[in-house]
């Protein structure tokens, strides 16, 4: 135990109390020796002893010197670093660390909050929104015989609205890629009926480039949707090669057009529909005038129609008799109701600012899809806000009209010099918005 520290008293002092008692033992054993000095020994012993204890005791009442007392950074007992209390912690404290968590400093309080202004009890809170409409149309500018006039700029084109000039802002000419659906008839009416449908459903294919979005379906009592919208042309072909045995023999076109308008509601951006169809309807919920409707508030939507069953056509405008049953079982159609189908075909694509396609033969169709194509591809796009900014969702009529930059007609001419006859096609109009109040 030398040179380590006990209790109170330094080391040197217990060498002394050590010696004090080894003399006290010492003389113990000459107790035993000397028999005959038994008393005075005794004395002396217990003397000693008395001495020892007295010395252990001052030496415990005796404070520590600066340089026997332990480090302030050690404890006593584990020899560990000892924590010390910082100033203001603002608690007690113990040799452990603070109780109390540490105030914060001002700079650290978060900042008050903002005080909100008064309202005035006279002056109702209120909010104001300015919603400017603005008009896009579509135009589409061809010679006679369909082919695109390039070249045009915005000084070439007047906008009437309701017989009221528009001032066009934005003027852009569309190349962009299409975005279409391919609504084919397929139904148990004709054989010949269906493979001309085929064929011009092959034909439209045939035209699509790499980046065009393409949907394809079908209808007879209902529409059936084959592909949805894909850029995979192997994907259309699997799609038009799945319409090999037809099922009902009813045409319910004026419900597969409006469920087709609904779907491309969602759909951003400018739509066509192709339209493959003999233009019959037999069984359909709507009536035309719901269609026509339909059709009048549905925006950037173009139909181009192509008829289809010239053939079978022709053969019942010269044999009255022969047509009983031509376009399916029990449903017996005339000369008139093609006539009337071809009307109402024309009419949609005029609504929307497309053509209505009426082919006779086999090999017009690739020229016919191609004439599609370029149509699709090749237009001016007007944007102009109203002067009629009412959100009333009135219908307005729509005229565009082409001009030369001094304001007279403008005139094309063809390789040879000759003028051309210039063809504006556009939507009739549009439907307002319709703010409820």
């Amino acid at each position: 135990m030398e040179g380590d520290d006990l209790g109170p008293c330094k080391t040197s002092q217990l060498r002394i109390l050590a010696s004090i008692l080894a003399q006290g033992f010492s003389g113990s054993n000459m107790f035993n020796q000397r028999k005959s000095n038994t008393f005075p020994l005794k004395n002396s012993i217990w003397a000693r002893l008395s001495f020892v204890i007295s010395a252990a005791l001052f030496c415990a009442a005796l404070p520590l010197s600066a340089q026997d007392q332990p480090p302030a950074s050690q404890t006593p007992d584990n020899g560990k670093p000892k924590q010390e209390a910082p100033a203001e912690a603002g608690g007690p404290t113990d040799n452990v660390g603070p109780y109390a968590i540490p105030k914060k400093k001002a700079e650290d309080a978060p900042p008050p909050p903002p005080i909100a202004p008064k309202r005035a009890e006279d002056i109702p809170d209120y909010s104001l929104k300015v919603n400017v409409p603005l008009v896009n149309v579509d135009v589409l500018v061809t010679t006679k015989n369909g082919q695109f006039i390039p070249g045009l700029k915005q000084d070439n084109f007047r906008v009437l609205e309701d017989g009221v000039p528009q001032n066009v802002t934005h003027f852009t000419v569309s190349k962009a890629p299409i975005t279409a659906v391919l609504l084919v008839e397929f139904a148990s009416t004709n054989y010949i009926f269906m493979i001309q449908a085929l064929q011009a459903s092959y034909a439209f294919a045939n035209t699509l480039k790499k980046d065009d979005w393409v949907a394809v379906a079908y209808y007879d009592m209902q529409p059936h949707i084959l592909v949805d919208f894909t850029q995979d042309k192997r994907a259309i072909y699997g799609a038009l090669n799945e319409l090999r045995i037809p099922g009902f023999a009813e045409t319910n076109l004026f419900d597969a057009l409006y469920d087709t308008l609904d779907r491309l509601d969602r759909v951003e951006g400018k739509k066509y529909v192709i339209l493959v169809t003999t233009g019959i309807d037999t069984f359909s919920k709507l009536t035309l005038d719901k269609i026509m409707k339909k059709i009048k508030d549905t925006k950037d939507v173009t139909i181009f129609p192509i008829s289809v069953g010239f053939i079978v056509r022709e053969y019942c405008e010269t044999h009255p008799g022969g047509c009983y049953g031509a376009h399916g079982m029990g449903i017996p159609v005339s000369n008139i109701d093609y006539l009337q189908g071809d009307n109402e075909m024309r009419t949609f694509a005029a609504m929307t600012g497309g053509r209505a396609y009426f082919p006779r033969f086999e090999g017009e169709l690739p020229e016919l899809f191609g004439d599609i194509s370029n149509d699709i591809r090749n237009q001016y796009t007007l944007s102009y806000s109203p002067t009629n900014s009412k959100l009333d969702g009135t219908y307005r009529k729509l005229k565009v009209q082409v001009v030369a930059p001094d304001g007279g007609p403008l005139k094309v001419k063809d390789q040879k010099g000759k003028d051309v006859k210039v063809d504006v096609v556009a939507r009739d109009g549009y439907t307002a918005k319709h703010t409820v109040d």
